[in-house]
Protein backbone atom coordinates (compact mmCIF):
# COMPACT_ATOMS: atom_id res chain seq x y z
CA UNK A 1 0.00 0.00 0.00
CA UNK A 2 1.07 3.60 -0.62
CA UNK A 3 1.61 5.49 2.66
CA UNK A 4 1.42 9.27 3.19
CA UNK A 5 2.84 10.92 6.31
CA UNK A 6 0.83 13.32 8.53
CA UNK A 7 2.45 16.37 6.89
CA UNK A 8 1.61 15.13 3.35
CA UNK A 9 4.94 13.65 2.28
CA UNK A 10 4.85 10.25 0.61
CA UNK A 11 6.68 7.50 2.47
CA UNK A 12 6.40 5.14 -0.50
CA UNK A 13 4.86 1.74 -1.14
CA UNK A 14 5.21 -0.74 1.75
CA UNK A 15 3.44 -3.71 3.30
CA UNK A 16 0.60 -3.01 5.77
CA UNK A 17 2.56 -4.30 8.78
CA UNK A 18 5.39 -1.82 8.18
CA UNK A 19 2.87 1.07 7.74
CA UNK A 20 1.19 0.11 11.03
CA UNK A 21 4.50 0.10 12.92
CA UNK A 22 5.33 3.59 11.55
CA UNK A 23 1.91 4.86 12.70
CA UNK A 24 2.32 3.26 16.15
CA UNK A 25 5.79 4.77 16.58
CA UNK A 26 4.37 8.25 15.95
CA UNK A 27 1.35 7.58 18.19
CA UNK A 28 -1.09 8.15 15.31
CA UNK A 29 -3.59 6.08 13.32
CA UNK A 30 -3.32 4.52 9.85
CA UNK A 31 -6.39 5.51 7.82
CA UNK A 32 -7.22 4.11 4.38
CA UNK A 33 -8.05 7.04 2.10
CA UNK A 34 -8.44 5.48 -1.36
CA UNK A 35 -9.30 1.78 -1.24
CA UNK A 36 -9.99 1.49 -4.99
CA UNK A 37 -6.63 2.94 -6.05
CA UNK A 38 -3.82 0.66 -7.19
CA UNK A 39 -2.07 0.30 -4.75
CA UNK A 40 -4.47 1.40 -1.95
CA UNK A 41 -3.55 4.73 -0.34
CA UNK A 42 -3.29 5.10 3.45
CA UNK A 43 -2.42 8.12 5.55
CA UNK A 44 -0.81 8.38 8.97
CA UNK A 45 -2.92 10.85 10.98
CA UNK A 46 -4.87 11.53 14.15
CA UNK A 47 -8.21 10.10 13.00
CA UNK A 48 -10.25 11.50 15.91
CA UNK A 49 -9.14 15.05 15.16
CA UNK A 50 -9.67 14.55 11.42
CA UNK A 51 -13.23 13.24 11.75
CA UNK A 52 -14.10 15.97 14.28
CA UNK A 53 -12.91 18.68 11.86
CA UNK A 54 -14.79 17.01 9.01
CA UNK A 55 -18.02 16.99 11.03
CA UNK A 56 -17.47 20.65 11.95
CA UNK A 57 -17.00 21.61 8.26
CA UNK A 58 -20.17 19.70 7.32
CA UNK A 59 -22.10 21.45 10.09
CA UNK A 60 -20.93 24.89 8.92
CA UNK A 61 -21.94 24.03 5.33
CA UNK A 62 -25.45 23.08 6.51
CA UNK A 63 -25.80 26.37 8.40
CA UNK A 64 -25.03 28.39 5.26
CA UNK A 65 -27.57 26.54 3.12
CA UNK A 66 -30.71 28.35 2.05
CA UNK A 67 -33.85 26.28 2.57
CA UNK A 68 -36.42 26.93 -0.12
CA UNK A 69 -40.00 26.06 0.67
CA UNK A 70 -42.82 25.57 -1.81
CA UNK A 71 -45.92 27.57 -0.90
CA UNK A 72 -49.27 26.79 -2.49
CA UNK A 73 -51.85 29.20 -3.86
CA UNK A 74 -55.15 27.59 -4.90
CA UNK A 75 -57.64 29.01 -7.36
CA UNK A 76 -61.02 27.95 -8.73
CA UNK A 77 -62.19 28.58 -12.32
CA UNK A 78 -64.96 30.97 -11.14
CA UNK A 79 -62.66 33.10 -8.96
CA UNK A 80 -63.70 36.69 -8.31
CA UNK A 81 -61.37 39.60 -9.15
CA UNK A 82 -60.75 40.60 -5.52
CA UNK A 83 -59.95 37.01 -4.53
CA UNK A 84 -57.52 36.71 -7.45
CA UNK A 85 -55.73 39.93 -6.45
CA UNK A 86 -55.54 38.81 -2.81
CA UNK A 87 -53.96 35.49 -3.79
CA UNK A 88 -51.64 37.22 -6.28
CA UNK A 89 -50.33 39.48 -3.48
CA UNK A 90 -49.75 36.41 -1.29
CA UNK A 91 -47.83 34.71 -4.10
CA UNK A 92 -45.75 37.87 -4.59
CA UNK A 93 -44.98 37.98 -0.86
CA UNK A 94 -43.90 34.33 -0.93
CA UNK A 95 -41.60 35.02 -3.87
CA UNK A 96 -40.08 38.07 -2.17
CA UNK A 97 -39.31 35.85 0.84
CA UNK A 98 -37.31 33.62 -1.53
CA UNK A 99 -39.79 30.72 -1.67
CA UNK A 100 -41.24 28.96 -4.70
CA UNK A 101 -44.97 29.13 -5.39
CA UNK A 102 -47.07 26.24 -6.62
CA UNK A 103 -50.20 27.79 -8.10
CA UNK A 104 -53.12 25.45 -8.67
CA UNK A 105 -56.54 25.62 -10.27
CA UNK A 106 -58.86 22.94 -8.94
CA UNK A 107 -61.73 21.79 -11.18
CA UNK A 108 -64.90 20.03 -10.04
CA UNK A 109 -67.38 18.12 -12.15
CA UNK A 110 -68.31 19.85 -15.40
CA UNK A 111 -65.64 22.52 -14.93
CA UNK A 112 -63.16 20.00 -16.39
CA UNK A 113 -64.59 20.80 -19.83
CA UNK A 114 -63.17 24.32 -19.51
CA UNK A 115 -59.49 23.67 -18.77
CA UNK A 116 -58.65 26.72 -20.88
CA UNK A 117 -60.10 28.95 -18.14
CA UNK A 118 -57.67 27.47 -15.63
CA UNK A 119 -54.76 27.97 -18.01
CA UNK A 120 -55.77 31.63 -18.50
CA UNK A 121 -55.84 32.14 -14.72
CA UNK A 122 -52.36 30.70 -14.28
CA UNK A 123 -50.82 32.59 -17.21
CA UNK A 124 -52.45 35.79 -15.94
CA UNK A 125 -50.91 35.19 -12.52
CA UNK A 126 -47.45 34.73 -14.04
CA UNK A 127 -47.91 37.83 -16.21
CA UNK A 128 -49.07 40.03 -13.31
CA UNK A 129 -46.21 38.89 -11.08
CA UNK A 130 -43.93 40.07 -13.89
CA UNK A 131 -40.31 40.56 -12.85
CA UNK A 132 -40.79 38.96 -9.43
CA UNK A 133 -41.36 35.45 -10.83
CA UNK A 134 -39.96 32.98 -13.31
CA UNK A 135 -42.21 30.20 -14.60
CA UNK A 136 -40.31 27.01 -13.75
CA UNK A 137 -43.07 24.57 -14.74
CA UNK A 138 -45.67 25.74 -17.25
CA UNK A 139 -49.38 25.12 -16.55
CA UNK A 140 -50.05 21.40 -16.75
CA UNK A 141 -53.29 19.48 -16.21
CA UNK A 142 -52.97 16.51 -13.86
CA UNK A 143 -56.30 14.87 -13.14
CA UNK A 144 -58.70 17.53 -11.90
CA UNK A 145 -55.91 19.98 -11.00
CA UNK A 146 -53.91 22.31 -13.22
CA UNK A 147 -50.58 23.29 -11.66
CA UNK A 148 -47.80 25.74 -12.38
CA UNK A 149 -44.61 26.34 -10.37
CA UNK A 150 -43.15 29.82 -10.08
CA UNK A 151 -39.74 30.62 -8.67
CA UNK A 152 -38.26 33.94 -7.56
CA UNK A 153 -36.31 35.76 -10.26
CA UNK A 154 -32.68 36.77 -9.82
CA UNK A 155 -33.70 40.40 -9.32
CA UNK A 156 -36.10 39.35 -6.56
CA UNK A 157 -33.41 37.31 -4.81
CA UNK A 158 -30.93 40.19 -5.11
CA UNK A 159 -33.50 42.62 -3.69
CA UNK A 160 -34.20 40.19 -0.84
CA UNK A 161 -30.48 40.01 0.03
CA UNK A 162 -30.12 43.80 0.08
CA UNK A 163 -33.22 44.20 2.26
CA UNK A 164 -31.99 41.49 4.61
CA UNK A 165 -28.53 43.09 4.73
CA UNK A 166 -30.00 46.52 5.51
CA UNK A 167 -32.15 45.08 8.30
CA UNK A 168 -29.17 43.34 9.91
CA UNK A 169 -26.80 46.30 9.55
CA UNK A 170 -29.24 48.90 10.84
CA UNK A 171 -28.39 50.38 14.24
CA UNK A 172 -31.48 50.97 16.42
CA UNK A 173 -29.93 54.08 18.02
CA UNK A 174 -29.40 55.69 14.60
CA UNK A 175 -33.05 54.99 13.78
CA UNK A 176 -34.24 56.72 16.98
CA UNK A 177 -31.97 59.71 16.35
CA UNK A 178 -33.38 60.27 12.87
CA UNK A 179 -36.96 60.05 14.09
CA UNK A 180 -36.24 62.65 16.78
CA UNK A 181 -34.82 65.12 14.29
CA UNK A 182 -37.84 64.70 12.07
CA UNK A 183 -40.15 65.58 14.96
CA UNK A 184 -38.27 68.78 15.86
Amino acid sequence: MRVIDEDGTQLGIMPPSQALTIAEQKGLDLVEIAANATPPVCRVMNSGKYFFQQAKRDSEARKRQKHIHIKEVKFRPKIDEHDFQFKRRNAERFLLEGNKVKSMVIFRGREMAHADIGERILTRLARELGEAAIVEVAPRLEGNTMTQILGPSRETLARQKTIKGDAEGEDPQDHDATSETEVE
